[in-house]
């Protein structure tokens, strides 16, 4: 069976995004589209689907960590180096309010499931979306490169 790791990761974020835009629960605010996904960027991302992009990308990291993940492991992650002027740069983490809704929201559609006082981990519904997702690209990549086959299996 093929998982979630197995597939490029550009691909299965990119897949999950538009099943992912298909589903009601998950929507972005009315302030996404002007708001910056962290103090270190200086501007909003010119993407209109960038949201449906970040939960796909939060939902590949849950797979990958395997324990639960809280809100500020997520904006270590989603942080980056905040251009200061004259002074060095430095770290700074991204947007935790970004981060909690869309967490909110994959709680909702029954990706993901909080562990009181740890985090949230995936569900057994929000892994199956990935690993079925991961197995249709391998499918696609297997069309193209007969190498692959031996992974469908």
């Amino acid at each position: 069976m093929v998982t979630a790791l197995e597939v490029p990761a550009d691909l299965l974020i990119k897949r999950v995004a538009e099943k992912l835009k298909k589903m009601p629960q998950i929507r972005p605010p009315a302030w996404a589209y002007y708001v910056k996904t962290g103090v270190h960027k200086e501007r909003p991302p010119e993407d209109p689907d960038w949201w449906y992009y970040r939960a796909a990308s939060i939902l590949r990291k849950l797979y990958k960590r395997g324990t639960p993940v809280g809100v500020e492991r997520l904006r270590t992650a989603y942080g980056g180096r905040m251009n200061r002027g004259v002074a060095p740069e430095h770290f700074a983490k991204g947007s935790g309010s970004i981060i909690r809704k869309i967490l909110q929201q994959l709680e909702r559609a029954g990706l993901v499931v909080r562990v009181r006082g740890k985090g949230r981990t995936l569900s057994p519904r929000g892994r199956s979306l990935l690993d079925n997702t991961a197995y249709e690209i391998m499918k696609e990549l297997a069309e193209k490169n007969p190498e692959l086959r031996k992974y469908l299996s």
